[in-house]
């Protein structure tokens, strides 16, 4: 896995800004993580979940660009009190999000991020890939695991399917579970 699409947007731009390919913003969110959470939909995804609740968000070339100092200026004026990166597949673009979540630990929020990618399979692509170690070391709650339509359920909150874990990265994480487990 390579950081392709933060790598060929940038290239298209022209700019250093670090630029990340959306599906969409939600400014607030109650269903996307504990607290008023801010929600980045990133925009591609190589999982192809039967049954996934974003599938626009899975060709590698629709959504927009959107500049991080942009999207850290909608955060700032959301209110929210951290936060939640989903798909699409937001490791495709590790570095740039990495970056953002950096800006919003800085601005005393926190960060979740789903994945499709189990955090067994992250810890071995991060060795080989730095925007993957990147954003997980920003990341303070990672959902991990992809949507199996089959293990469907409503029994655990913030989650798609049984076989999906809330991974706590952080003490802020800690905090996270800890409001999610109350």
């Amino acid at each position: 896995m390579s950081d392709r699409l933060s790598q060929n947007h940038r290239l298209k731009t022209g700019s250093d800004e670090k630029m990340i390919r959306i599906s969409g913003i939600i400014e607030e969110s109650i269903v996307d993580g504990p607290s008023l959470r801010f929600v980045v939909f990133t925009q591609g995804c190589v999982h192809n979940c039967k049954g996934c609740h974003n599938p626009e968000t899975h060709s590698l070339e629709g959504g927009y660009l959107m500049g991080v100092s942009e999207i850290v200026k909608a955060y700032k004026n959301s209110g929210a009190a951290g936060i939640t990166i989903s798909g699409g597949e937001p490791f495709l673009q590790g570095e740039a999000l990495a970056f953002l979540g950096e800006e919003i630990h800085k601005l005393g929020g926190n960060v979740i991020t789903y994945t499709g990618y189990t955090h067994m399979e992250l810890s071995k692509l991060q060795m080989n890939t730095p925007s993957v170690k990147k954003l997980l070391q920003e990341t303070d709650l990672l959902v991990d695991g992809p949507f199996i339509l089959d293990e469907r359920t409503v029994d655990r909150p913030f989650i798609g399917s049984a076989n999906q874990k809330i991974i706590s990265l952080s003490k802020k994480g800690d905090s996270l579970l800890h409001l999610i487990r109350a």
